[in-house]
């Protein structure tokens, strides 16, 4: 099982960057546990940061020849991404979206995702651990999908 999971803009600064909404944990530490988890049950990880939208389009547009599925934290682009949303829907690979915050909890304007509509679930507010999460839901749909 090969599973893409793409870091939006600005979660390289996690650890550091408003430790009181994302913790303390940064993106590397966040990396490897995602690593060790994979090793452990089988899963190949191809993992992307970027600050850039047009990056993790790119990243979605390959994944296409090699992914079976698509584990997302899109940051803010959650808001307003509809190029990344197009890209996701074009890969036609089951995505799941994950937050660290409770975005449903905090600003109105971050209650809204265009993402997750295109999405086979949302994990959020689980800290780092809606990483895991995420994977670990997304890997038991892929499962059923191949024991059909």
């Amino acid at each position: 099982m090969n599973i893409l999971v793409l870091h939006g803009p600005n979660l390289n600064l996690l650890g550091t960057r408003e430790p009181h909404i994302y913790g303390t944990t940064t993106l590397e530490e966040i990396n490897t546990r995602l690593e060790e988890w994979a090793t452990a049950h089988g899963v190949t990880l191809r993992i992307v940061q970027s600050n850039h939208e047009g990056a993790l389009i790119d990243a979605i547009h390959e994944a296409r020849g090699w992914a079976d599925g698509i584990l997302i934290n899109p940051g803010a682009l959650h808001i307003y991404g509809y190029a990344l949303r197009d890209a996701i829907v074009s890969a036609n690979l089951p995505t799941v979206e994950v937050h660290i915050s409770n975005t449903q909890a905090r600003e109105e304007w971050r209650r809204l995702s265009v993402i997750a509509p295109v999405c086979r679930g949302v994990v959020l507010g689980f800290g780092w651990r809606s990483y895991l999460l995420g994977l670990a839901g997304l890997c038991e749909l892929l499962k059923e999908k191949r024991e059909g």
